[in-house]
């Protein structure tokens, strides 16, 4: 955690300037929507990635690049393990993607102008009606092509390292309502950055694992495919740990 609060520190002027440059965009992109692109703010957060990874001493290695889908939108569902997920993802991941995030955690200074910026969503867990809209909403741009993370676990438990806790089954009805491709992504150590104690140089993992399309899961429900795509995820994280990833 103190590398947290270090990276803070060490960059704290170069994130007031990312503050402004990202709400500067997001207006922008509204009003000059060709030259402040999707693409544009999105290679300005993978820029904030890299130099928080920099200052961190932190390096996120990146496996599978050729499991993923080379055409159309698709969801990402990875395990959750901390603060750093977003950054660790963000930052390996060539095209421009978003990510879905509760709302209670969306609004704090630098997360939200990159929820923002990314145009990503906000989920009131809270409110049934609300999180039925973000899943319609997902469902449509996912389906029209762009490239979504959301993590099915809901929540980071600093105690978990490495495993896995139940996976919220209602967020695959986003799948069969856009029969879009389901890449299950396995991270592995993105507890260490910002979530643990450690000290001298992180390396994390990310690797993306082969799609499901949606002729592999039309059939199942929402349960099966969550169990689905925890057990491949528990698979991997076995295969690269050794460790047993299911409680």
């Amino acid at each position: 955690m103190w590398r947290y609060c270090y990276t803070i520190c060490k960059n704290i002027v170069r994130i007031f300037e990312a503050v402004k440059t990202m709400t500067d965009y997001t207006k922008l992109s509204k009003t000059r929507p060709d030259e402040y692109t999707e693409e544009v703010k999105y290679r300005y957060v993978q820029y904030i990635s890299e130099v928080m990874q920099k200052t961190g001493n932190i390096e996120t290695e990146v496996y599978g690049e050729e499991n993923l889908p080379k055409d159309g939108g698709y969801m990402m569902f990875p395990n959750h393990e901390g603060k750093y997920d977003v950054y660790g993802i963000v930052s390996v991941h060539k095209q421009p993607c978003t990510f879905v995030i509760d709302i209670k955690k969306s609004n704090g200074i630098f997360i939200k102008q990159i929820t923002d910026s990314l145009e990503a969503k906000r989920l009131d867990k809270q409110n049934n009606r609300q999180a039925m809209t973000v899943i319609n909403e997902v469902a449509k741009e996912v389906a029209n092509g762009r490239k979504y993370i959301l993590f099915p676990e809901g929540k980071f438990d600093n105690k978990k390292k490495n495993s896995l806790i139940e996976f919220k089954s209602g967020c695959f009805k986003i799948c069969l309502k856009s029969k879009v491709p389901i890449v299950p992504v396995v991270l592995i150590d993105s507890y260490k950055p910002y979530n643990s104690w450690c000290f001298g140089k992180i390396k994390t993992q990310v690797h993306y694992l082969e799609p499901i399309f949606y002729d592999e899961y039309k059939e199942l429900s929402t349960h099966e495919i969550a169990e689905l795509v925890k057990s491949r995820i528990a698979s991997k994280i076995e295969e690269v740990t050794g460790n047993n990833a299911v409680e």
